[in-house]
């Protein structure tokens, strides 16, 4: 291990580290959340309330870490959501998670506002690729992005549901944090005190969403998207022969209608407390959930994930996978690829320890 990837140990030094490397406006775009951000205080702290029982004289010498999401197997049980304008952490940053993905054989999100072009992403990925969907506007453009998924190949969607208006991020909005950047004084300041993002950013050429780039489709990320509706989701199964996942479920009536409708799995999330303050963490949501499901419908999970014990604990309240956000381009902003893979290889050391603590040779049965 060499350069500024040997300091990381932790999520929470990769995170110190992008602080210092990221314009002040990148950082809390990366890193903020709605309203005066209880909600994000909510997810970890109901991580951290979670306690996770030791297991002695195991013979937990062999560990495995394995599993299968949609009967494709799986390295760990975790992958990459789905991130928005993630080159903002630093260029390449989508082809390095692309990659990631690709190394270890996990499931990589697709974000609708990925900085790179969703085909681009999916032949990186060596096809551990699923497509993320924002239903905008009346849908036209949607429903375009869906047939461009289809002929890149495809097997899985992911519909993100919980985003009907961009939430309120006070920390952007004191920044005037807008795509792409507007530039004022205040903006030519933050740039000009961080040389090395800004350089780099400046000479890869500034990060744009690479899916708008088509004819008769603008997108603006502040566009509602309240149209949506049961009907449009009946709708885009109905388009979708491939696996379906709704993204943003927190209520056990809505995750049973969806079991009904034919979805195929569903995401507890509740994006990372940045639509709604007032949510409730999606660790508390996602044992409600499971019960309410019952424990062969596949749910999977994310917000608030820190350490490999978080995604295990996870596994222990209900979820068949886990998938890790901010903190990865945290990892890339602190120390590039070098930086993305350290960060993984720590996650999957913590995870791996605190089995052989809890006297796991395999992972739990979600339940």
């Amino acid at each position: 291990m060499t350069g500024k990837a040997r300091h990381i140990h932790s999520s929470e030094d990769a995170r110190r580290m992008a602080r210092r490397y990221l314009p002040w406006m990148v950082f809390d775009y990366i890193d903020g959340a709605a309203g005066n951000e209880i909600g994000a205080q909510r997810n970890r702290a109901d991580f951290d309330a979670m306690t996770l029982l030791p297991g002695v004289l195991n013979n937990v010498e062999k560990r495995d870490l394995s599993t299968s999401v949609f009967s494709v197997k799986a390295k760990y049980p975790f992958g990459i959501a789905p991130m928005g304008m993630c080159n903002l952490s630093r260029p390449g940053a989508d082809l390095m998670l692309a990659r990631l993905a690709a190394k270890h054989s996990v499931p990589l999100g697709v974000s609708t506002v990925t900085s790179t072009p969703l085909e681009q992403m999916i032949e990186m990925a060596e096809g551990n690729a699923w497509f993320q969907l924002y239903f905008s506007g009346d849908g036209q453009g949607t429903f375009k992005l869906v047939e461009r998924a289809t002929q890149a190949g495809y097997q899985t969607l992911i519909l993100t549901v919980d985003v009907p208006e961009v939430g309120r991020r006070p920390r952007e909005l004191r920044h005037g944090f807008t795509m792409p950047f507007r530039m004022g004084l205040r903006q030519f300041i933050d740039f000009a005190v961080h040389p090395s993002w800004s350089i780099s950013t400046l000479v890869a050429g500034r990060p744009d969403m690479a899916n708008f780039r088509m004819e008769g489709f603008n997108f603006d990320r502040t566009e509602s998207r309240a149209l949506a509706d049961w009907e449009t989701l009946a709708k885009l199964r109905d388009r979708w022969s491939g696996k379906l996942v709704v993204k943003g479920v927190l209520s056990p009536d809505d995750a049973i209608r969806m079991e009904k409708s034919g979805i195929d799995a569903i995401q507890v999330s509740n994006h990372g407390a940045r639509q709604l303050e007032s949510a409730p963490s999606s660790l508390s949501a996602l044992q409600k959930i499971r019960y309410a499901v019952g424990p062969d419908y596949p749910l999977f999970f994310d917000s608030g994930l820190r350490s490999g014990e978080d995604i295990l604990k996870s596994r222990v309240a209900g979820a068949d996978f886990a998938f890790l956000g901010r903190i990865l381009l945290f990892s890339i902003a602190a120390a590039g690829e070098e930086g993305l893979n350290r960060m993984w290889s720590i996650f999957v050391d913590e995870m791996s320890i605190a089995m052989a603590q809890l006297g796991m040779l395999k992972l739990p049965e979600a339940s």
